[in-house]
């Protein structure tokens, strides 16, 4: 990997940038007619939604990863300039760099793209953004160098973005057989307002329940007779029908004073 520079390059510099014209470029060839607009319904950009003024290109999720692998070599204050973009795939393509950037890069180029990562997470601003990135950058720094508080503030963020971070970078301690912090976080989360946050927390309950099924069974036998339908349903997707009936209609869950 490149070295790359330490973020602070004045942003018009940035935009001027031949490298960063070239990547526009090869992004903007590969856009479909029409999957702007059906990923803008998708994604909920309508007043009110939870993705409000996201703007689309049209360009697939393979092609951007195909891309990511072009430009491996983009320096940060470039992939940066990118993830400020107001266009989504241009914030995806960014994060599919930085995601490939950390997991090849040495130590200390690990903690400055974890850093500008958590500076930046204004612009990790919708659920596809977060989930491709949370676990491969802040979950596997936390893991490497802590601290897990780190988790925990996220948790109680104001933004639904990083209370969904917070969650999703679990995956990294559960596929790496730590179901402790997923736990710690769902718990801290399982009463959350918003939808996205009851599907991340039911997700991340099934992964545990993959690793260590007695350990999920033990958080929802206390939480499932008050936690949101969303999460208990994708907590439970996979149980058999008939144990999964049973949660559903209260009939395993136990109440804790």
């Amino acid at each position: 990997m490149t070295k790359p520079r330490r973020p602070g390059l004045k942003a018009s510099t940035a935009r001027r940038s031949p490298a960063l014209s070239a990547v526009r470029a090869a992004l903007r060839a590969r856009i479909e007619p029409g999957r702007a607009k059906s990923n803008a319904w998708f994604f909920k950009t309508g007043p009110g939604e939870y993705g409000e003024g996201d703007r689309f290109l049209g360009v697939t999720v393979p092609n951007l990863r195909a891309l990511s692998r072009q430009f491996a070599a983009l320096p940060i204050d470039l992939t940066l300039s990118l993830l400020r973009s107001p266009w989504h795939e241009e914030r995806l393509l960014a994060l599919f760099v930085m995601v490939r950037a950390y997991e090849r890069g040495t130590p200390a180029d690990r903690s400055l793209i974890y850093r500008a990562y958590l500076a930046n997470t204004r612009y990790v601003n919708n659920w596809d953004l977060v989930d491709s990135s949370a676990a491969q950058i802040v979950g596997a720094h936390v893991a490497d160098c802590g601290p897990l508080s780190v988790l925990g503030r996220l948790s109680k963020s104001k933004g639904l973005w990083e209370r969904r971070i917070a969650m999703i970078a679990t995956l990294y301690f559960i596929r790496n057989g730590d179901v402790a912090p997923a736990l710690q976080i769902a718990a801290r989360l399982v009463h959350d307002e918003h939808d996205l946050i009851h599907k991340a927390v039911g997700w991340m309950l099934r992964e545990v329940g993959a690793r260590d099924l007695a350990a999920e069974e033990r958080f929802l036998a206390k939480h499932c007779r008050t936690m949101p339908r969303t999460a208990l349903r994708y907590a439970i997707e996979k149980f058999p029908d008939r144990r999964r009936k049973r949660y559903l209609r209260g009939e395993v869950c136990v109440r804790f004073r």
